[in-house]
């Protein structure tokens, strides 16, 4: 086996690097042979050179090395604080457990027509077939699978699944069925459709609901329609029907979202004062204004948010945390609202990890860094979200582009 030379660049006065290779290995070394550390100021036992994997793993200290007592130095290692590769993490296979015989086979059932379905990505066509053929469809199965895909919020599915259920003789289309296909449709932000569905219901004489209203709500933002919204708002808060806990969410979200920020800080200091409102905002809309706070650079309104949810008995989580960590361009600052999180009894996620080693990264505490990104790895978390892999790009070199590799399986 040969490497080939390789060189690396110096960042001095702590080397973070990779390694470069003196001399060819010869080829009269077997393939189990490894590094050897002379006896006197020895490096750490994990540094080897494994001929099999043909992986250098580094320690600490840069040294010329032997291999199997030979006293020509053949690999130089000029990096330090770069963590040995790591097995890659392998998710756990879910165990299924089913009620009884008949739980299992309604389940199966399910899943087989989802499959079909995705496999297909037309809903209407396996339906369509599966009626045909077997002459008979049975409203269990198409429920069961109307609810999953809900569940799985694939509302493309669900939607043309209702509107299929809606030519149907055999099926009672109810208004549960309406409510949730004007979901669906709010959902994928098609405001047309829903509007339609709506104006269907009104005709049918079905009382105005919070749900269908909602939905259309959420419709009218999801398009971009953010002055529609909050027309319909208005309207639910003035004529009916009461706004829910979930319509308050939504409106938040969608001014946020459209820079009505004015609009927003309104809404929600009406839910703010108690004799206003009889709704009490909850934490979902404190993160809302939370982020908004963020998005308008009033950082103190964000900080005296944070506070006011623990006077209000709001209980925070680690999106709470992660939001103020956001904020802070201080790597002290961040690494206190770390600390703070963790005293709190909250499991730092993806996002918390990420932002306290891009703080570390960008102060170049490279040993800090390295360190939290060791409890990463430890803690079995890898990047799965472009954010996240954005905001640890700036520090790959720090944490050896190897390392960083594994997070992205």
């Amino acid at each position: 086996m040969e490497t080939s030379p390789s060189s690396s660049i110096i960042h001095s006065p702590t080397l973070h690097q990779t390694t470069y290779r003196c001399h060819p290995l010869s080829s009269a070394i077997s393939i189990s042979s490894r590094l050897t550390v002379p006896t006197a100021n020895p490096l750490p036992p994990k540094l080897y050179f494994s001929t099999k994997h043909s992986i250098l793993k580094v320690g600490q200290y840069p040294r010329f090395l032997k291999v199997d007592g030979n006293t020509n130095a053949l690999v130089g290692v000029i990096a330090m604080g770069m963590l040995p590769p790591r097995k890659l993490f392998r998710k756990r296979k879910k165990e299924e457990h089913f009620k009884n015989a008949a739980d299992e086979a309604n389940q199966k059932s399910w899943r087989s027509l989802m499959k079909e379905i995705e496999d297909t990505g037309s809903p209407s066509t396996v339906l369509r077939r599966h009626r045909t053929n077997d002459h008979s469809l049975p409203k269990d199965l198409v429920l069961g699978t109307l609810v999953r895909f809900k569940q799985m919020k694939k509302w493309h599915f669900v939607s043309e699944i209702l509107e299929w259920l809606r030519s149907q003789s055999w099926w009672d289309f109810s208004e549960m069925d309406f409510l949730m296909l004007i979901t669906a449709y709010g959902k994928q932000g098609d405001f047309n459709k829903a509007e339609r569905i709506l104006s269907f219901m009104n005709k049918k004489g079905y009382v105005p609901s919070v749900v269908s209203h909602t939905a259309l709500l959420e419709a009218y933002g999801r398009g971009g329609r953010y002055n529609n919204a909050e027309a319909i708002f208005r309207r639910m808060q003035s004529s009916g029907p009461e706004p829910s806990a979930v319509t308050y969410q939504i409106i938040l979200k969608i001014l946020v979202e459209g820079n009505k920020f004015k609009e927003a800080e309104e809404v929600f200091e009406t839910l703010l004062d108690k004799e206003k409102s009889p709704l009490r905002p909850d934490q979902k809309m404190f993160h809302v204004m939370i982020y908004m706070y963020k998005k308008a650079g009033s950082y103190d309104k964000a900080r005296k948010l944070f506070a006011l949810m623990a006077e209000r008995g709001i209980k925070q989580s680690t999106v709470t945390y992660n939001s103020l960590m956001s904020f802070e361009t201080n790597y002290k600052e961040v690494s206190n609202i770390y600390d703070q999180m963790q005293r709190a009894g909250l499991q730092p996620d993806v996002v918390s990890y990420a932002s306290l080693i891009n703080a570390y990264g960008k102060a170049r505490r490279e040993e800090e860094a390295l360190a939290v990104f060791e409890e990463m790895l430890d803690a079995g978390i890898r990047c799965v979200h472009s954010t996240c892999i954005s905001s640890l790009k700036p520090t790959a070199k720090i944490i050896s582009l190897s390392n960083f590799a594994l997070l992205l399986v």
